[in-house]
């Protein structure tokens, strides 16, 4: 597959280039554990390059007319059609993600490069009034500079696009670490449909790397402005602290434990089918899937009989068949995790309704219920093809079950009346949450963010440009003012 020889590489100043760390990171296929390619590392000066570049570069690019910048991702929106074989053909190799979960991946991605092209347009001033007598107060949005972007491997090409295209199209540079275990696809393939798009080159530089090798090099360098990251709550509670010591912004989109209510009224098989893709998607690594299913009592026989029969038709497999449901976890750390983590909840007294075994990176899905309080199965993100269906009684007790996480990203509510489901989903203490829906879900004008540990600040529509620009008063005195000395 060329784009595993051809984008094997660092991506700076316009320049393709190998890395001249002292190790290599060794891209694998999850599925087929074959050699995807390997990459030589960027060390820190490599950072400092790119960072350097993006700083240099930022200030014409900025300058340029913003509709001139928005023709950039029109054309990736071209490519993307043009290319979707292929691409797909890449996130099911370097992901293990099915062709449903590639499909997804890049519609999204479309719209968010659309969502782009009106946010180029967005960064609007203001005049305000003054108390002082012929004075006029001008306040103007600045691209914030240069922001550095650090994408994570489950939805990589999606998520990586998702910061880098409307900060560049705010007028800002961008330096992008895509994760180890998806260089490719969450990195340089990035840069690559963004420069085959016309993209002026050093605007994105693509750093291939490990903390093991730069640390804090790509937070502490005093050229970024703004930190978006996205991944795990432990890494991001560090990414904050870092940027908060060296006075950069930061955006963090972390994990979730999400739970899904059904309540004593809801259309029990609708909920079913809402509820098995909002856990099964990609394999349950999804940073807004249904962890919990919590359903009342007076309908949990019924809905999790249906459930389990659900999950039963679900096929484990080759990500390259259509026919796919669950593919490979992105790394055996990940597939020994989520068993070593059924089997803790099992020994713990949970009962285990379907128990799915491990075949290599294929994790067959499992049903929990009647899990123990304070089990990891029920506090910590899964990340895996793992359910667990709470019974309560009512939705006081739903709530409150619901509420008991340190998680607050996405959430869902099913109930046959929707302003009863509204009215129940208001008291969830989450970012985002669907009535009658799934817990997976994005759109580019809607504000995108978690609470509590799920993460600080928001993406989409108008929270991009609060995110990635700074705002500037000019006051401008047409009298003279009367100083008192």
């Amino acid at each position: 597959m060329p784009y595993f020889t051809d984008l094997a590489q660092q991506y700076i100043d316009g320049e393709w280039r190998p890395g001249t760390g002292s190790w290599d990171i060794i891209d694998f296929n999850p599925y087929t554990g074959d050699k995807l390619c390997s990459i030589t590392v960027a060390t820190a000066d490599e950072i400092d390059l790119a960072y350097r570049a993006a700083e240099r570069h930022q200030p014409a690019w900025a300058a340029t007319n913003p509709y001139t910048r928005r023709l950039v991702f029109e054309r990736a929106i071209r490519l993307i059609d043009e290319r979707t074989a292929e691409l797909t053909d890449v996130i099911v190799a370097e992901l293990g993600g099915t062709q449903i979960k590639a499909a997804f991946e890049l519609h999204l991605a479309k719209e968010f490069l659309r969502a782009a092209m009106n946010v180029a347009l967005s960064a609007e001033g203001r005049i305000l009034p003054s108390p002082v007598e012929g004075k006029e107060n001008r306040v103007y949005r600045e691209p914030a500079g240069v922001v550095g972007v650090i994408s994570p491997f489950n939805f990589p090409f999606l998520l990586s696009l998702k910061s880098v295209a409307p900060a560049l199209a705010l007028g800002n540079a961008v330096v992008l670490k895509p994760h180890q275990n998806t260089p490719v696809t969450g990195g340089t393939l990035v840069a690559k449909l963004l420069q085959d798009a016309g993209l002026p080159g050093g605007l994105l530089n693509v750093v291939v790397t490990d903390i093991a090798e730069v640390g804090d090099a790509l937070l502490a360098h005093p050229v970024p402005k703004v930190i978006s990251f996205t991944g795990s709550d432990k890494t991001g509670r560090h990414v904050a602290m870092v940027a908060a010591s060296h006075f950069k912004r930061c955006v963090l989109e972390l994990g979730g434990n999400s739970a899904l209510l059904v309540l004593d009224d809801a259309d029990l098989d609708y909920a079913v089918d809402a509820a098995v893709f909002s856990r099964y998607i990609h394999q349950g690594q999804v940073c807004m899937a249904a962890n919990r299913i919590i359903v009342d009592r007076a309908v949990a026989r019924e809905f999790t009989e249906k459930f389990v029969a659900k999950v039963r038709t679900l096929t484990v497999g080759d990500p390259r068949d259509p026919a796919t449901h669950i593919g490979p976890l992105i790394n055996s750390s990940q597939a020994e995790h989520v068993t070593a983590l059924v089997d803790e909840a099992v020994e713990a007294g949970a009962t285990a309704l379907l128990r799915g075994k491990a075949e290599g990176n294929l994790v067959h899905p499992s049903v929990l219920t009647d899990v123990p309080e304070g089990s990891r199965a029920l506090t910590e993100e899964i990340f895996g093809p793992v359910a667990v269906i709470v019974p309560v009684d009512g939705e006081d007790e739903a709530v409150r079950v619901a509420n008991d996480c340190r998680y607050g990203l996405s959430g869902a509510v099913h109930s046959g009346s929707v302003e009863r489901g509204v009215a129940v989903a208001r008291r969830v203490h989450t970012g985002m949450i669907h009535v009658n829906d799934g817990t997976v879900a994005d759109e580019p004008i809607v504000p995108f963010g978690g609470e509590k540990h799920s993460g600080l600040g928001r993406l989409n529509g108008e929270h991009f440009t609060e995110a990635f620009t700074t705002t500037k008063w000019v006051a401008v005195q047409h009298g003279r003012t009367a100083f008192p000395f």
